[in-house]
């Protein structure tokens, strides 16, 4: 039979290791939300050509976008979103580098519906399409 004396040590040291591990899990828990955590308003999105719009109506809003603050130069021949050279892709990092560009100016990822805004990041090989939050 064991004494009162042990007893209240052995309660004692539980609650002792009971406190302890609680206070351990509070200090993660506060390092843990010190770390800055990302609004909604900054995850990544892109703006991609829409697949079911027609190449002509993609090819004006191409010629739109390029004329109108898209850098488009690296759709062009040997630069590295040249390929595939296909209106889809082009008009897709088109798009992408007017949005990007202007979006906090008030620009959209429209184009007329040729264009929509996808969470994927579209870039292949060495053509890296930029994304800003």
């Amino acid at each position: 039979m064991s004494s009162p004396m042990s007893s209240r040590r052995a309660l004692c040291s539980s609650t002792f290791k009971s406190a302890f591990l609680l206070i351990k899990f509070l200090l993660l828990v506060a390092l843990l939300s010190s770390f800055p955590q990302k609004s909604d308003a900054q995850f990544e999105d892109w703006c991609i050509a829409d697949e079911q719009t027609p190449d002509g109506e993609l090819q004006n809003a191409l010629n739109w976008a390029c004329g109108n603050g898209a850098d488009c130069s690296k759709i062009q021949p040997n630069q590295p979103c040249y390929l595939p050279n296909t209106i889809k892709d082009h008009a897709s990092y088109a798009f992408n580098s007017y949005y990007q560009k202007l979006k906090h100016n008030g620009a959209t990822c429209y184009f007329n519906s040729a264009a929509l805004l996808t969470a994927l990041n579209p870039s292949h090989g060495p053509c890296q399409f930029e994304s800003i939050p």
